[in-house]
């Protein structure tokens, strides 16, 4: 008789907000999970690491509808686990710090089920390394405590000791105490802690919508009330709250707090999020084309039975790359197809996707236009009488191919994939755009600002704060021919490029 497969339970810290703070044990298991439940607090960017067909299970010990009680989640863990999943139990922060993690270890328990638990970085710890308030530093405090501010529902005594806290010469940190700010201002204050005592609420942690709010003790609600603080947020009390603006190297960034949509595919725009995070930013992905290869098409198939007939082989894109290699390892291909060819590329981007196939390409040029790549690749190599074949975008313009001709060269150009419209919630972002909650719009191709345009009229972009910011100025005229305001067209041709010139523009040495 096949005995049944033994489920097992992982118990996963999500870390603080940021979707890279979680550890590498963390991330791996997710990869691996068979059945994910995942906290409210857990960054939803977490579940884009997870198996296509992984079970997700969103559990949100929220108040209101949706919510589940903790229970339901020991339940749901325990069944899972008996139907030989392999489950990842995703807690925002650490598990242990205020998770309850021991009541669904000891479910675990009882029911004979296997667990480990998977440390991750805890609130507190973060909000103090991304805003410069040092929970310890020894000119002022040696210690530090973890406080809930919110305990079991229906306890009648409180395990925190008030005038314990009061008296506490270090920094206190309470977490889940929005609600009851107020009352841990007065039972402080009540019990000897002088009200003139620094207070700070850090919102968001690590995350580009962060917020820091100070006040002394007996001024930090009405404060907050002002500036009307959500959860989750933490409250951390004592001379630490002061903070050390030298030290707040997160909310410094140029980049810091700027929401900026990003208009590639789905691919290009999870890659370019990833680098406005890195600098601070709060990316907004609105997909505005999808990709779709071109290789089953008769043409692209008679090209590979011809290489060997090629001087040059040029690609404009690593999307076009991607495809050719995809392609040629469902024909049981590889690089060795471009044995005895030569490569040149559009960018060095396009260059290091080619580098990941293990091929380096001869040529890149210095500016990275199709036009400049013609010009320069006709004057470095004697091209006359010689067959280049072109691997692109089915939409790119003509200019590359008319420099070429213009220098001799016998050209075959062979779209590789097209781009197709797409577009996310379009009503979502034009009211964004309309409340000036956009501080830009990026586009990175002509189809990309073509389809957005046919989603959102330019007028409402126009008439609005948000700024328009093109990859290039291939881009630049076709959003001029839509009739949009070009704020910014970068220098170089790059998603990178593109950000430093944002940066430049909000630093206030750019234009």
């Amino acid at each position: 008789m096949v005995q049944p497969k033994k489920g097992f339970v992982y118990l996963v810290g999500a870390g603080p907000g940021r979707a890279d703070l979680i550890t590498l044990r963390g991330a791996e298991l997710i990869r691996v999970a068979d059945c994910i439940l995942c906290d409210k607090l857990a960054n939803p960017a977490l579940l884009e690491l997870a198996r296509p067909d992984a079970e997700i299970v969103h559990v949100p010990k929220r108040i209101g509808p949706g919510s589940v009680t903790q229970e339901q989640i020991n339940q749901t863990l325990v069944a899972k686990a008996l139907e030989g999943k392999t489950v990842v139990r995703l807690k925002g922060g650490d598990p242990c710090i205020f998770g309850r993690v021991t009541e669904e270890v000891v479910a675990l328990n009882e029911a004979g089920v296997g667990f480990e638990i998977v440390p991750g970085v805890t609130a507190a710890i973060a909000a103090s390394e991304y805003t410069g308030i040092m929970l310890t530093d020894r000119r002022y405090s040696s210690q530090v405590a973890f406080i809930t501010g919110r305990e079991a529902d229906g306890k009648e005594d409180s395990n925190i000791d008030w005038e314990v806290l009061a008296r506490f010469p270090g920094t206190l940190v309470f977490y889940m105490g929005i609600g009851v700010l107020g009352r841990i201002a007065e039972r402080l204050m009540a019990c000897g802690r002088a009200a003139e005592t620094p207070a700070a609420l850090v919102a968001n942690a690590t995350l580009p919508t962060q917020r820091v709010v100070r006040a002394s003790l007996n001024e930090i609600v009405e404060t907050c009330r002002a500036e009307r603080i959500e959860p989750p947020a933490l409250i951390i009390i004592g001379a630490a709250a002061e903070g050390d603006s030298e030290l707040d190297w997160f909310m410094k960034q140029p980049l810091f707090g700027k929401t900026i949509v990003t208009t590639r595919d789905t691919a290009g725009n999870a890659e370019f999020a990833k680098k406005i995070l890195d600098r601070g930013g709060n990316p907004v992905a609105f997909s505005t084309i999808a990709i779709q290869p071109l290789t089953d098409s008769n043409e692209f198939l008679r090209v590979l039975t011809h290489l060997g007939d090629y001087d040059w082989v040029i690609f404009t894109s690593p999307n076009g790359v991607r495809i050719f290699f995809e392609a040629m390892a469902a024909l049981g291909k590889d690089a060795r197809v471009f044995a005895s060819k030569r490569l040149a590329t559009l960018g060095v981007k396009t260059a290091a996707t080619l580098a990941q196939y293990g091929i380096k390409a001869d040529f890149v040029p210095t500016v990275f236009t199709g036009r400049e790549l013609g010009r320069q690749l006709v004057a470095i190599a004697n091209l006359n009488g010689k067959k280049v074949l072109s691997l692109r975008s089915e939409l790119a313009t003509n200019d590359l191919l008319e420099v070429l001709e213009t220098g001799g060269a016998i050209v075959q150009d062979v779209p590789l994939y097209t781009a197709v419209p797409k577009t996310g919630d379009v009503e979502a972002l034009r009211r964004q755009i309309e409340d000036g909650q956009i501080d830009w719009l990026t586009f990175a191709s002509p189809s990309a600002a073509r389809n957005f345009f046919d989603a959102i009229p330019p007028d409402a972009v126009n008439a609005g704060r948000a700024k328009v910011a093109s990859i290039g100025p291939v881009t630049s005229e076709q959003l001029n021919k839509l009739g949009v305001r070009v704020d910014l067209t970068a220098v170089e041709y790059t998603t990178d490029g593109l950000l430093d010139a944002i940066e430049a523009v909000e630093r206030g040495d750019g234009s």
